[in-house]
């Protein structure tokens, strides 16, 4: 790898009447920030505020109308977050939050607005040139037992982070495989309206494809150079035919091969309800190296251990493609690590140049930050410090 590009750091966060928040102000001043509390008093909504600052729906995933504070019998209130970030040429700010109302009527809980330095954001892309932020969940522990749509959906984020363009395609395959499935549920053969729409999904399923196959090479070298420290070697593979073809011959190729399929299947598509090839159908496996087992058939443990080498490489890539390294938001990430792999992930965040958001019910599983990370105590509506881990000498 490069040399070790600088990292991005929120220095400063508020928030209003953002989930369990009514009005947050928070400063952060240490590169490894540790925020404890129960189950409820509100840390994973201060991390999803944090992934909310850049571009996306946020670690949830969550629609507009889950975002703002509710109160007893009424609607939920519009809400706000906002950051003040720094990097190598100084600082910015980044606020997002429910959309004003427009002349027209159109705007409130069901749209979002986005504002750096005051103005208005033009494109994703403008955000993202400044952004990032990579994340662990407790529900992505259910990654390898759930069904491929949400293996695709992880998959799909990964390459994001580093093309921002592969939404755009992804929302585009996917709308032209719904009208086409409405099509022919009605029983409506259109030919040219079908043959129009099949193209669509040719081209941007291939690109769709393509992408995947990008970030998984990219991402399994970074894994084969070490990066992710005692954390096990892992591998990503695709179980995609698309992917598989796009190694053997030209994309135009693979094109006309998906076009000529979906027209031909149009009649068993109509059957089933749905097509029977494109991008939607792709899978992913992430193999534990040292066993040389798929994810599905190790340990709870040892499944959360090839996640933290999975993000610990993303990172990696995107500090290399964007020229800072993201935000790392772990949530609850030590409740299913021994004690020696906890030390090793807390050593792999000390060294990198990454700010890292940890949270856990238990503060004593983090004691080894002491001297090293910023704490806080998270109470229902309130971020407090938190005596046991002051603030370090070396922030």
């Amino acid at each position: 790898m490069p040399d070790t590009p600088p990292g991005l750091r929120l220095t400063r966060l508020m928030l209003r009447d953002f989930r369990s928040y009514p009005d947050l102000e928070a400063s952060f001043r240490a590169r490894i920030v540790v925020v404890t509390g129960e189950n409820g008093a509100g840390k994973t909504n201060l991390l999803e505020a944090i992934s909310l600052l850049g571009p996306g729906r946020g670690l949830r995933g969550a629609r507009m109308a889950e975002l703002g504070r509710r109160r007893p019998g009424q609607d939920p209130l519009p809400w706000a977050a906002a950051g003040r970030f720094e990097n190598a040429h100084g600082h910015f700010d980044v606020g997002t939050g429910t959309a004003p109302p427009s002349p027209e009527g159109c705007g409130g809980s069901d749209r979002r607005a986005w504002r750096l330095d005051n103005a208005p954001v033009r494109s994703a892309g403008d955000l993202a040139e400044r952004v990032a932020a990579v994340w662990l969940t407790p529900q992505m522990d259910r990654l390898f037992q759930e069904s491929a749509s949400g293996r695709r959906r992880f998959l799909d984020r990964l390459v994001w982070a580093l093309e921002p363009s592969h939404a755009r395609e992804v929302a585009a395959y996917e709308n032209a495989m719904a009208q086409r499935n409405r099509l022919l549920s009605e029983g409506r053969r259109d030919a040219s309206w079908l043959g129009a729409l099949e193209d669509a999904m040719a081209r941007h399923g291939v690109a769709v494809a393509a992408a995947r196959r990008g970030l998984a090479a990219r991402l399994n070298a970074v894994l084969a150079e070490g990066v992710t420290g005692a954390f096990p070697a892992a591998r990503l593979d695709l179980v995609c035919p698309l992917c598989g073809a796009l190694g053997r011959e030209p994309a135009l190729a693979v094109e006309e091969r998906l076009r000529a399929d979906l027209a031909a299947g149009r009649g068993r598509d109509a059957a089933a309800g749905g097509a029977a090839v494109g991008a939607h159908r792709a899978d992913m496996m992430l193999i534990h190296l040292p066993k040389n087992l798929p994810a599905e058939l190790c340990s709870t443990g040892e499944q959360k251990a090839l996640l933290v080498s999975v993000v610990l490489a993303h990172a990696a890539l995107i500090a290399e493609a964007r020229g800072f390294a993201p935000l790392l938001l772990l949530d609850e990430v030590a409740a299913h690590l021994d004690a020696p792999r906890r030390e090793a992930l807390f050593a792999a965040l000390a060294a990198l140049p990454a700010q890292a958001f940890l949270t856990g019910t238990d503060s004593a599983l983090f004691a080894p930050l002491r001297g090293r990370a910023e704490g806080f105590r998270a109470q229902p509506g309130n971020l407090l410090p938190d005596a046991d881990f002051p603030m370090p000498e070396c922030a």
